[in-house]
């Protein structure tokens, strides 16, 4: 299953699973560098990066890894492991700009996890490759890949609007909006070749942001 995993892929793991782990053991370790609004507002802006690192645990960072694992080749053939890397980090970041932006004033708001750069590769890979077939679970039947991506990022709008679960919402999209702007920055002829998918993919991008002016979310 794993023999054709790339070096980029195998590092971002390894990187994942060993701050990961130091969380796991060190409490204070996963306090210091986790994201909190209070602390990043007073000036620790490294939690912005660190916190994709850390993971609640084992469960959380298996589900991460394993997304990650699924869809970092689709990226990599397409852009190449340096720009796949590019977009993992722009993508985490936005995650986490993202739920700064929305949560500031929040001072107790926190959240730790990959899944804003996990997103934002997965929204990378579908805007690179719509076409291709997806399949979640419980559901025996494939799914166009543009479809899930859409509903995710509308189920993630109504996640941040309705508070639903302990997720990091926010994140998850700030990533995807990290990957689907530096893909298209990356690929800018993706915006002749893949029109309709580009446009589509941008739909839940502009409710959020009509909702946000609006003051619906």
């Amino acid at each position: 299953m794993f023999d054709n995993i790339h070096l980029a892929t195998i590092a971002i793991i390894a990187a994942n699973l060993l701050v990961s782990i130091k969380g796991f053991d060190d409490r204070s370790f996963f306090e210091r560098y986790k994201f909190g609004i209070s602390p990043i507002r007073a000036g620790e802006k490294e939690r912005m990066l660190t916190s994709g690192f850390l993971h609640v645990d084992w469960s959380h960072l298996l589900f991460n890894m394993l997304t990650l694992y699924f869809f970092a080749n689709v990226v990599i053939s397409w852009l190449g492991p340096g720009k796949f890397l590019a977009v993992y980090f722009i993508s985490l970041v936005a995650g986490s700009l993202l739920a700064l932006f929305f949560h500031k004033d929040e001072p107790y708001y926190s959240a730790v996890g990959a899944s804003g750069a996990v997103t934002g590769i997965l929204y990378a890979a579908i805007l690179l490759q719509p076409s291709m077939n997806l399949y979640l679970f419980f559901i025996p039947i494939p799914i166009p890949a543009y479809v899930v991506g859409i509903g995710y990022l509308l189920y993630s709008i109504y996640g941040m609007k309705n508070r639903v679960g302990n997720i990091g919402h926010t994140a998850h999209f700030g990533g995807a909006m990290g990957g689907y702007i530096t893909t298209l920055l990356f690929m800018p002829d993706l915006l002749f070749r893949e029109t309709l998918m580009v446009i589509l993919l941008a739909i839940p991008i502009a409710i959020l942001f009509v909702l946000e002016k609006m003051g619906k979310i």
